[in-house]
């Protein structure tokens, strides 16, 4: 991660624990044409660990969250990572696999955050 995609994830983290209780435990963000793509590592609280192991609890979490996600950055605007960037947000995807407590979202901003600062993974 280069210096933008890592203080790009501690707003994600820094967002999720405040608008949620609790961030990821580990995050890497990777900027890619116009999308920062969060991989993240830890999401799931012991309450949504306890429910996933009932009959149908996986499901309900992994819905549950992904939707709650998508709501909580409707509702709370994210400023923090525009003015960090100077792009726009325009949408946000996400997907969470429960059993391996492994979450994605993808950022997609107005402008291409790759060719504006670069990527970690980018080869020099």
């Amino acid at each position: 991660m280069n210096r933008y995609e890592a203080e790009f994830s501690n707003l994600v983290k820094a967002f999720r624990k405040r608008h949620m209780g609790k961030g990821p435990s580990r995050i890497t963000t990777t900027f890619c044409k116009n999308w920062a793509i969060c991989e993240m590592e830890g999401n799931l609280s012991p309450v949504e660990k306890f429910m996933a192991n009932a009959d149908d609890g996986k499901h309900l979490v992994r819905e549950a969250r992904t939707q709650w996600v998508k709501e909580m950055y409707r509702k709370n605007h994210p400023v923090e990572m525009e003015e960090l960037l100077g792009a726009k947000f325009l949408d946000l995807f996400v997907d969470i696999d429960v059993d391996k407590d492994f979450g994605m979202s993808v950022f997609v901003f107005d402008q291409d955050l790759q060719r504006k600062f670069g990527s970690g993974n980018d080869e020099s």
